[in-house]
């Protein structure tokens, strides 16, 4: 395993380096009567993007070395979407109809996730979800997909609930043109307004990698706001950050991130700038259950991350759930059985009850192909940067757990819509 570590085994669209071309992982050796083939497509643009696909590798291959599931063996391939849409259908493409994965597990994007729901619906590959929180992917109804992470309908609502208790509802927004920004924001102001009667004070959208948010920044100065919510990935969030400084919005303004604010480099690119804010998660490594501390003592020791963000814990917390899943169905894994492979540990995903995640929430998943049974972590976690830079420090605000069909009142038309793309 030591060659896995390479930094090339993850370059965009290649697969594990130090393994024969096009090679799956196995542990060698390994008595089983099958093999399980696991394909998973994830956003490694950056050294803590490759450390989530390491530990996924890691993890799987251990359940190798204890023995594999009911005899079977693991096998995993890795690529790198790089949180591109049309990166991560080819992915998805090629595990479902070249590869004949029984499992695909991805993506950590959720504009990469949406449209990879219609390839592996169509090919019948059960998809475990192990970042992507936007509300619309399991919406779409397809009966292949679970997610392990707390959909935006939850969390943007927990941000949303806190921020009006407690700060106010004159709230200014900007967001990136990614699928999971959009879902933060959107779910948010929506919460403002049904429950509070109050619309957006600023509301606008920016591209992704847009480097000067200071036009926007200038105009919600102005408008003097209690609070400024900027739903981004890491580095385009911390840049909004450093920036509504640099305009003069003052302090006083609570900053808001979204779920990706939570990620490991917001806090070191942001510095400063970052502390105060708060956000919506799934984990915190402050946490104190032993658990949550068990698993940053390995992070630590195993990755040398000793802060890890909830990508860290949903990854693995995903692994968990897909052994339990693998040991429940009735695989045959011969040439013939895939159909009817790929169809067993769907039914086998569903039937996942009463998971306790590493931040302390529960996944639940059951036989509906629909939100209130493919949404598995219903909890989100509220925390604080109380200190940024390299050495960032954390607390944690408090925990919501929700029904499972909180947030979808008036969604039917919506559901339509989007259910159309499954069939063409």
């Amino acid at each position: 395993m030591n060659a896995v570590r390479k930094k090339e085994w993850l370059c965009p669209r290649n697969v594990v380096a130090g393994l024969a071309a096009g090679a799956m992982l196995a542990v060698a050796g390994a008595a089983s009567a099958g093999v399980i083939k696991i394909g998973a497509s994830l956003r490694m643009k950056t050294e803590t993007g490759e450390k989530y696909g390491q530990m996924v590798v890691d993890e799987l291959s251990a359940i190798n070395a204890a023995g594999g599931v009911n005899g079977h063996t693991i096998e995993i391939k890795l690529l790198n979407d790089e949180c591109k849409s049309d990166i991560g259908v080819a992915n998805a493409t090629k595990y479902a109809y070249q590869d004949n994965v029984h499992l695909f597990v991805g993506s950590t994007c959720s504009s990469v996730s949406l449209p990879i729901v219609d390839v592996i619906h169509k090919a019948g590959v059960p998809m475990l979800i192990p970042h992507s929180t936007n509300y619309k992917i399991t919406l779409k109804g397809s009966p292949w997909v679970f997610r392990v992470p707390i959909s935006s309908r939850f969390s943007a609502a927990a941000a949303a609930k806190y921020t009006a208790e407690n700060i106010g509802t004159k709230i200014a927004y900007i967001w990136a043109s990614d699928a999971a920004s959009q879902a933060d924001a959107q779910k948010f102001y929506e919460y403002i307004r049904n429950f509070h009667g109050e619309g957006p004070l600023y509301a606008e959208q920016f591209q992704e990698g847009e480097l000067d948010l200071r036009p926007h920044l200038l105009k919600i100065k102005a408008l003097q706001p209690e609070a400024l919510m900027i739903s981004a990935q890491s580095q385009d969030f911390a840049r909004g950050l450093v920036q509504s400084y640099e305009v003069g919005i003052p302090p006083s303004v609570k900053r808001i991130g979204g779920s990706a604010a939570s990620n490991r480099p917001a806090p070191i690119l942001a510095g400063d700038a970052i502390k105060g804010v708060f956000f919506h998660a799934a984990f915190s490594y402050v946490d104190p259950d032993p658990n949550a501390q068990a698993f940053v003592k390995m992070t630590t020791e195993r990755y040398g991350v000793p802060t890890p963000d909830h990508d860290f814990s949903q990854a693995w917390d995903l692994v968990q759930i897909a052994k339990r899943a693998l040991e429940r169905a009735n695989l045959t894994l011969s040439d013939d059985s895939l159909a009817a492979d790929r169809a067993a540990i769907r039914d086998a995903l569903a039937t996942i009850q009463g998971y306790k995640t590493l931040g302390g929430g529960v996944v639940d998943f059951c036989a509906d192909a629909t939100p209130e049974c493919r949404d598995g972590n219903k909890t989100p976690v509220l925390i604080e940067y109380t200190k940024g830079g390299e050495d960032y420090e954390l607390r944690v605000i408090g925990k919501t757990t929700f029904g499972a069909d909180f947030g979808l009142d008036g969604m039917q038309e919506e559901a339509a819509a989007l259910r159309k793309s499954l069939d063409n």
